[in-house]
């Protein structure tokens, strides 16, 4: 890579410009020898000569090497960089509670489509990861695989919506099928993040279970438990329009707690998006993977064949103006 020690300079290259103007109006005011005849027309048959040809050279020859000359003062010079990175990404399954509870609106524009837009967020920062999604309610299922095709993740995970499963929260049977896909996945570092309103109450799986089958596969679940404590609005259609009740938020946190600490990963709290948001930058720095660098770099001097280009047309200038276009003094 090509740069310069003292770029600075560069901006003299400017002066080329009022030099090639100074030179177009001395030619324009007959700054060259003349010879008063009474009659050219003798004159028009004899063929113009190489010298007419080159008489604008010694100029070009003096603009080159002006311009080398301000380029050796910013001293240009060549990096040698060799960098050798060695980046392995973890694996990480989004476990998201879909059950009709994550419509209420303590979180903005409620706590489903909040979380979905955070974890968006989340997975952006995170390119050199394996991300899947299982979503769960009074089933579950697998949104999307794990991949490391971002886009493709982020958009089947804005198309899930409340309702597609009857209502529930299986918090065990989503544990389970998360667990499922992700501990066969290669790599040292699993991870889960479970994102719950509720507390458990269908499904075959009890959630410490399923806690204890992540202990034994080596993998690290993060606990969400989110909405504001005491009520919250929650909408309810009827033959007026959507109108609002406040129902209580229940939310299992000794479960959720319980999970985080038998996989070795932690339980937050998310009263509204302030809060989310700020947790998912936690869980982010907390699984940052480690970066192998070995870097070496080399600078050479790249002055010198400007140098000598400059010093040759100065000569090549020289030698024109003393031998082929030497002027009669």
């Amino acid at each position: 890579m090509l740069k310069f020690a003292n770029p600075a300079y560069l901006f003299l290259l400017l002066l080329i410009i009022p030099m090639v103007a100074w030179y177009v109006l001395r030619q324009l005011r007959g700054g060259e020898p003349t010879l008063k005849v009474s009659d050219t027309r003798s004159f028009v048959q004899f063929p113009k000569t190489y010298r007419n040809y080159l008489r604008h050279l010694p100029f070009l020859l003096r603009l080159l090497a002006v311009a080398c000359v301000i380029i050796v003062l910013a001293r240009p010079q060549r990096t040698d960089r060799f960098h050798n990175e060695s980046i392995e990404g973890i694996n990480i399954m989004m476990t998201m509670d879909i059950s009709s509870s994550m419509l209420a609106e303590d979180l903005r524009p409620n706590r489903l489509e909040a979380s979905k837009n955070v974890a968006a967020e989340f997975v952006n920062g995170r390119p050199n990861d394996a991300i899947g999604l299982v979503v769960f309610s009074s089933e579950s299922f697998t949104q999307c695989p794990m991949t490391s095709d971002h886009t493709a993740l982020i958009n089947l995970m804005q198309s899930v919506r409340s309702g597609i499963i009857e209502d529930g929260t299986a918090i065990g049977l989503g544990l389970a099928n998360a667990i499922n896909r992700i501990k066969d996945c290669e790599g040292k570092s699993k991870v889960i993040i479970l994102l719950t309103d509720g507390s458990n109450n269908c499904g075959d799986i009890a959630p410490i279970t399923a806690a204890e089958i992540a202990k034994q596969f080596g993998i690290r679940i993060y606990t969400i438990g989110i909405g504001t404590t005491g009520e919250a609005p929650y909408p309810v259609q009827t033959s007026f329009g959507v109108r609002y009740q406040n129902i209580p938020v229940d939310i299992d946190e000794t479960t959720l707690r319980t999970i985080a600490e038998t996989t070795g990963g932690q339980y937050f709290r998310a009263t509204d998006n302030k809060k989310l948001k700020a947790i998912y930058e936690e869980i982010d720095k907390m699984e940052k993977i480690k970066i192998n660098v070995n870097e070496y770099s080399q600078k050479t001097e790249e002055y010198l064949p400007y140098a000598v280009l400059a010093f040759l047309l100065i000569i090549a200038e020289l030698l024109l103006r003393n031998t082929i276009l030497k002027r009669i003094p």
